[in-house]
Formats: C-alpha cells, sequence, structure tokens
C-alpha cells in the first residue's frame, strides 16, 4: 500500500494558496520617515528645550536690536540687518550641531541607542531621522525669526527668486552639515553629564571667530583665518549674501560673497562628517 493519502499531498506539504506571505523588511527610507516622526514628538515634550531653541535666536536678535539698532555700516545698512544674517547662522548650528551632539551623547548614556541596537534599525536610518528632524525644527525656528526681525525691526526679507535661493542652499547644507558632525562629536564626551561642558564652548568660540557677534572684516586678520576652517563663517557669509543689498560685500574681507567657495567648504564638511559618523558612531559607551 502507498504511504501516500489519498488526496494525493503528503502531510508535510502545504498549498501555496495557505501560506503566509513573508514580511518584508521596511525599507531605509521608510524606517527614516518613521525616526523623524518620533523625534520630533520626543522633542515636543521637552518644553523647556524646545523653549530654549525657539527663543534664543530671538531673543538674540532682540539684544543685538536694542544695542546697536541706531547704527549702520558704511553702506548705509543697519545693524540689525547685519547681524540677523549671524544669528540665522548660529542657531542652525546650534540645533544642529550643538542639540544632537549633547542628546546623542545622553542617549547613549541612558541606554536608549542599546535598546535601538537590538531593533532592525540601521544606522543610516538612524541618521537620517535625526537630520530629518533638526531640518524641521530649524526651519521653523528661522521662520520664527524671520517674522520677528520683519515685524519688529523692518528688517527686510530677500529681494528676489535668487536672494531666496541663497538662503535655501546655505540653510539646507549648513543643516546637514551641523547634523551629521553633531553625530560625529557626540563620541567625544565621555559620558551624557560632560556633553554640555564638552561641547558648548567649541560652539562659543566658533561664534566668536566666525563673525556672529562682530562684524566680520573688523576682526584680526589670524581669527578669520581661523574661521575659514570651519562651517559657522560660511554659513554667516552666505546668509549675509541672501539677506544683505549687493553694496555690503564691500564690508567683506574678500570683497565678495565667494559663495562657491562656501558651498564647496559646508558641502566638504557634510559628507567628511557623514563619513566620520558612520564610521565611528557607537551605540554604548566607550567604557562600556
Amino acid at each position: 500500500m502507498s504511504s501516500t493519502s489519498t488526496t494525493g499531498t503528503t502531510p508535510g506539504d502545504v498549498p501555496a494558496a495557505g501560506r503566509a506571505p513573508a514580511r518584508r523588511r521596511p525599507s531605509t527610507a521608510r524606517l527614516a520617515l518613521a525616526r523623524v516622526r518620533l523625534e520630533l514628538l520626543t522633542s515636543s515634550r521637552e518644553r523647556d528645550a524646545v523653549v530654549f531653541v525657539f527663543a534664543y535666536p530671538v531673543l538674540m536678535m532682540v539684544i543685538f536690536g536694542a544695542v546697536f539698532g541706531d547704527q549702520e555700516l558704511p553702506d548705509g545698512t543697519p545693524f540689525a540687518r547685519y547681524f540677523l544674517a549671524g544669528i540665522a547662522a548660529t542657531a542652525i548650528v546650534l540645533t544642529s550641531f550643538q542639540n544632537l551632539a549633547v542628546t546623542i551623547a545622553r542617549e547613549r548614556e541612558d541606554g536608549t541607542l542599546k535598546r535601538l541596537r537590538g531593533m532592525p534599525v540601521p544606522v543610516s536610518a538612524y541618521v537620517l531621522g535625526k537630520v530629518g528632524a533638526v531640518l524641521v525644527s530649524s526651519l521653523a525656528q528661522t521662520v520664527l525669526l524671520l517674522a520677528v526681525a520683519r515685524l519688529a525691526y523692518d528688517v527686510p526679507l530677500p529681494a528676489d527668486a535668487e536672494h531666496w535661493l541663497r538662503f535655501a542652499w546655505v540653510f539646507a547644507l549648513g543643516t546637514v552639515a551641523g547634523c551629521v558632525l553633531g553625530i560625529a562629536a557626540s563620541a567625544l564626551p565621555r559620558s551624557g553629564a560632560s556633553a554640555n561642558a564638552v561641547i558648548t564652548p567649541l560652539v562659543l568660540v566658533l561664534q566668536f571667530v566666525s563673525g556672529v557677534f562682530f562684524v566680520y572684516g573688523s576682526l584680526p586678520e589670524w581669527m578669520r583665518s581661523v574661521a575659514e576652517l570651519f562651517p559657522l563663517k560660511w554659513m554667516a557669509q552666505g546668509m549675509r549674501a541672501a539677506f544683505l543689498p549687493e553694496s555690503a560685500v564691500a564690508a567683506e574681507p574678500g570683497g565678495s560673497w565667494e559663495l562657491g567657495t562656501g558651498a564647496l567648504v559646508l558641502a566638504a564638511w557634510a559628507l567628511v562628517g557623514l563619513v566620520v559618523c558612520l564610521r565611528t558612531f557607537r551605540w554604548s559607551r566607550r567604557d562600556a
């Protein structure tokens, strides 16, 4: 007698129609979008941090507007308009570089990253999620800053499509560069508690040497040479090219906005930062 059942199938056979469909792993893009939503939701719950992030550039605008409101550049450009560019640039650096470096160091400390490591989330999706969330936050922050500058200090916005395009690429490149560099710099602090002490002084020094608080051309030459090595100087100069009239270019040390050089420097920092953060990213502390 044959061991085959009368139906002509063995017990181990399962009709194709009855098989459960294999579940496909979500793509990196879908995981990154999910991370963006999660990052925005998580950050919105930290109300004190949200208030500081959005209030800081506005507060700086109010301070500089009160102190230098009646002064002008040699070409007649009001100082409030000049400093708007630097404040917009440093706000991006604070939201991207400083915020991410400190936040990720703390997530590494409290075990958040260790828990993520056990989930099917590649490093690239995690990085893209951070970058996407910062882009959204920085855009909202910049819109608020521009609204205050326009309504309270009568600072004109970019006059035409060319100047808006300058603003757009400086904003995008600067934010991406700041994000990947912040993720890379998060490995510098030995603990989450020391993150602010390590990262904040770096940002403060860059603000002073990059012409955020002073007219860039008035800084010593050696200081300008140092600033040219880092992204903030080129972000602030690119923002000046977007917000200031063309007559203001005479106040630049080189007599030019140097937009091509600025784009290359920001793109190079973004690429270097991405390579470094992908190669050196740690899910746990170095001494763990």
